[in-house]
């Protein structure tokens, strides 16, 4: 790492430290930072792995007495982060940066003393590095988790997980509640071809659902393969809808059954029918329960929801003749029942 690298980073503000915190400061704050970024605990994540780095040069630095020394000083000569460049007119007389600053802490070429170490022993009390970084993830004697030391240090990288991937399914209202295989075509996100991954959804799968169908995302590097994480849409049935574990649908009842009362034909969802009683003065939105006709909530069949079937009467669009003259008789036998008698008054309330 050359001066200019020193005189243009704030490595107090990488770790997040003041600029007088002692080493138990920095080094609380570069375990903490580097638990968080570490590749292990970000697969895949190329700006965690950056600013992992960062964080190492910086601990790097700031742990090692002597080097923290020379870096407040190329950082107070220069302002925090001034630059400068050969040909200038700056105080060298045309010297680099680091030819201003090499012979200021008597190092030829302008190099800063030691750079950044890795796997020697260090400033930091209790060993270098490296070692701290190996008690940290549990690896002894390796650098950040890697073993034998940091890769692109003639290392290599261990095996990585794969990318997670994301896909979407349309099953039908009974393929949800049964569960179904399902074919998903998915694309390669590095531009490979599109794989095709059967997949088993569960029974009783809701709307909007996501299944995590593990090892069907992309292969790892060496190591395991991601996830493959399915959306689920389910189609809308015609006739009934979904309460949590319970069904609901709704009856359409004649006029003369609602007011007299009636056993009606009600559709299950296995494709039978069941035999209901309406009650006599039935009106419109009164729900009538049908116990264990709803979701099976298990595969032996012996636990379900309910079904909730809502009443709703059909009034006719055109009578004529006698269905007419027995509507009017209707009516004036019942002339003194107001059914909005008190609605103006609770409105007002």
């Amino acid at each position: 790492m050359s001066m200019q690298d020193w005189a243009e980073k704030d490595f107090y503000a990488v770790l997040g430290v003041a600029h007088d915190a002692d080493a138990a400061e920095i080094k609380k704050a570069y375990r903490k930072k580097a638990r968080t970024l570490h590749p292990d605990a970000n697969p895949g994540d190329a700006a965690a792995e950056l600013r992992f780095k960062e964080v190492g040069e910086a601990y790097a630095v700031l742990s090692d007495p002597e080097q923290r020394r020379q870096y407040d000083g190329v950082r107070a000569m220069v302002g925090g982060g001034a630059r400068f460049s050969s040909g200038g007119s700056g105080p060298a007389g045309g010297a680099g940066f680091e030819d201003l600053l090499g012979g200021l802490f008597g190092q030829g070429g302008g190099r800063a003393p030691g750079g950044v170490r890795f796997g020697t022993p260090g400033g930091a009390p209790g060993g270098g590095f490296e070692d701290l970084l190996g008690g940290l993830f549990g690896q002894a004697g390796g650098g950040a988790g890697f073993p034998g030391g940091f890769p692109g240090a003639g290392q290599q990288a261990p095996p990585q997980r794969g990318q997670d991937l994301e896909a979407s399914a349309r099953v039908s209202f009974r393929d949800a509640l049964d569960g179904k295989t399902v074919s998903l075509r998915v694309p390669d996100p590095r531009g490979g071809p599109v794989r095709t991954v059967n997949a088993r959804l569960p029974q009783g799968v809701r709307d909007g659902q996501k299944v995590r169908l593990r090892g069907k995302g992309m292969p790892g590097p060496g190591g395991t393969a991601g996830d493959l994480l399915v959306t689920v849409q389910v189609e809308p049935h015609p006739v009934f809808r979904r309460d949590g574990d319970d069904l609901r649908m709704t009856l359409p009842v004649s006029f003369d059954e609602a007011v007299l009362g009636a056993t009606v034909e009600v559709p299950t969802l296995d494709g039978t029918t069941v035999r209901v009683k309406v009650p006599a003065g039935t009106p419109s939105g009164r729900s009538l329960r049908l116990k264990g006709r709803g979701v099976q909530r298990s595969r032996s069949g012996d636990d379900r929801g309910d079904l909730f079937v809502t009443v709703e009467v059909v009034v006719p669009q055109r009578v004529d003749g006698a269905a007419r003259e027995a509507v009017e008789a209707f009516a004036r036998a019942t002339a003194g029942d107001d059914p909005r008698a008190g609605l103006a008054d609770r409105a007002r309330s």
